[in-house]
């Protein structure tokens, strides 16, 4: 199920960029507090979502955004539920050497690969400033997705989309 959601927190910037926030539900877009809390919610639907830090970023946090040990509340809208296609296998799409761990080389690539593609010929200013800021945001992926800190991703400490077979 694919989920529209409007945040009005602040946090995520939704209203601000005056588009929604799309995401398909349970398979690990997004931190396990939105997974569960967003469960059986309606269109048109309000809720306060008040996240643990188990339930969102834990103890190390992500990168200079949200502190280690916070608690994370939102307020979200519901927009729309629309059929998806199914996940993409995102770790086997980064794994570019298919060693079944993801290198600072091969997250660097995709993100790169990603933005250009999201943009086209002409980058708009966000675009530009994310690629300007590209080493920074591949350190802070690594901060916390690299969990037993060997300076690689294994599929286990992967967080984004994935099928458990690989």
């Amino acid at each position: 199920m694919l989920l529209i959601i409007s945040l009005i927190s602040l946090f995520f910037f939704s209203l601000d960029r005056e588009q929604p926030f799309t995401f398909q539900l349970g398979v690990g877009q997004v931190i396990k507090g939105w997974d569960q809390g967003l469960l059986d919610m309606c269109v048109g639907e309000k809720r306060k979502l008040t996240i643990p830090p188990s339930l969102g970023y834990g103890d190390r946090g992500a990168g200079n955004v949200i502190p280690g040990g916070a608690t994370l509340m939102f307020d979200v809208e519901l927009i729309n539920i629309g059929d998806s296609p199914p996940t993409t296998n995102v770790f086997k799409e980064i794994d570019a050497d298919k060693d079944n761990q993801l290198s600072r080389e091969e997250v660097s690539e995709y993100l790169k690969k990603q933005m250009v593609a999201a943009e086209g010929e002409t980058p708009s200013e966000e675009v530009k400033n994310m690629l300007a800021d590209h080493d920074k945001l591949v350190e802070e992926i690594f901060q916390h997705e690299d969990k037993d800190k060997n300076g690689f991703i294994s599929h286990t400490e992967f967080s984004g989309p994935k099928h458990d077979e690989l």
